[in-house]
């Protein structure tokens, strides 16, 4: 595996208390580890490398203070939507690479669409071309599911479906 692939690879993260709170990206997680700021509660069989050593990449994190975690409010980015829509259009319900979908306004802007959490949704190239500036009613299309805002219970979905790829994960998400 590239070493950029590895450094992109989700890590659950976990408060003091061991409490499951986000998911980050392995490269992220390594920075919090090396800070002093959380420890490595399990680790992957990747290793990355610098001029001095070689570091197993983690699976899991433990901050090592505990972190009050406010009502969570996700903030509205491409990122965020993808994941809230699982990296699949939302029309024609292909699971694809983040660089392989847009962001489509469901109701388009031309027609006063705003940029908000239930009016964007994940979207291949091909259906947003053949959507266009029109409704997906218009379109002759259906969305998979209605875009809402990404909520606490999305989170925690989200780390149940990629906790089926990472077994050490699994301990950790008892809820």
């Amino acid at each position: 595996m590239p070493s950029l692939d590895r450094l992109h690879r989700p890590v659950l993260v976990l408060n003091a208390s061991y409490e499951p709170i986000n998911i980050c990206a392995a490269r992220r997680a390594l920075v919090l580890v090396l800070k002093g700021v959380a420890s490595a509660e399990e680790e992957s069989h990747a290793h990355v490398h610098s001029a001095r050593q070689s570091l197993r990449v983690p699976s899991v994190i433990r901050l090592l203070e505990y972190r009050r975690i406010p009502h969570q409010t996700r903030a509205l980015s491409r990122k965020n939507i993808l994941m809230r829509d699982r990296y699949t259009c939302q029309y024609c319900h292909r699971v694809m690479p983040s660089g392989e979908l847009t962001l489509d306004h469901v109701v388009p802007r031309s027609r006063a669409g705003e940029t908000t959490w239930e009016n964007l949704v994940a979207c291949c190239h091909p259906c947003n071309n053949r959507k266009g500036s029109r409704t997906p009613d218009e379109a002759g299309m259906k969305l998979a599911r209605a875009p809402r805002p990404f909520s606490l219970h999305t989170s925690r979905h989200l780390m149940r479906l990629l906790a089926k790829s990472d077994v050490q994960w699994r301990k950790y998400l008892f809820y």
